[in-house]
């Protein structure tokens, strides 16, 4: 697969990547009672929510928290996802272990956010996932740090397959995700990755609000397991 350059929009907005990817797994289509797309919030909804409506399949979220020092909150050290998973960034966490309470304080914090938005965005419970095709999707992946604390998050459910599809994604993370998952679906896979942002024309930030109205137009795995039981 060719890498694609460092810094150039490939898509007008997550909306447009999110419809070429569901032209890639087209052949999930037909499994729509076993297979259930899994976005990662926030941007991972704008991605998900056409493949939800192009491909038939039923969307959830599944919350994840990236760790950061307050000083410097753009700044992955670590990430944390459902089932008590917590992934530090060796070299960039090492500092912490001279200061427990801060450490314990940001794992405290984004607790507190990651439980919030489980509960606002309604993430599927466990039993409805497991033994299912899950479809992990994000609008990109950088330092791979919160969509792999998801994919080990996502793994204790016991999935019968585990898919990532995203649009864009870092060359050199690319190894540590395919031992994660049982199929990796990149369509732009890059060398010298700056930010994922840099890779749309519109990449705006999309609040809670934005989140919910995406949501509200898919089906959920929930109304998709009532209607195989009715």
């Amino acid at each position: 697969m060719p890498s694609r350059g460092a810094c150039h929009p490939y898509w007008s907005d997550r909306t447009a990547a999110g419809l070429e990817l569901a032209v890639r797994l087209e052949p999930f289509r037909s499994h729509a009672d076993a297979t259930v797309l899994v976005a990662l919030p926030r941007g991972g909804v704008a991605v998900a929510a056409p493949m939800a409506h192009q491909l038939q399949l039923p969307l959830t979220t599944w919350a994840v928290r990236k760790l950061a020092l307050p000083t410097n909150p753009e700044f992955a050290i670590g990430a944390m996802a459902p089932g008590d998973v917590v992934l530090w960034d060796p070299s960039s966490s090492r500092g912490l272990l001279h200061y427990p309470d801060l450490r314990r304080s940001i794992l405290e914090r984004e607790s507190r956010e990651l439980r919030r938005r489980q509960q606002l965005f309604g993430d599927a419970p466990p039993e409805l996932l497991s033994d299912r095709q899950l479809i992990v999707v994000d609008d990109g992946i950088a330092t791979g740090l919160t969509v792999r604390a998801a994919l080990v998050s996502l793994r204790q459910l016991h999935p019968k397959r585990l898919i990532l599809a995203v649009p864009v994604a870092a060359n050199r993370v690319l190894h540590e995700l395919r031992e994660l998952v049982d199929e990796l679906v990149i369509l732009a896979p890059v060398d010298d990755l700056i930010a994922v942002g840099c890779h749309y024309f519109r990449f705006e930030q999309l609040s809670d609000n934005d989140v919910l109205t995406l949501l509200a137009a898919c089906r959920s795995p929930t109304a998709v397991a009532g209607a195989s039981s009715g």
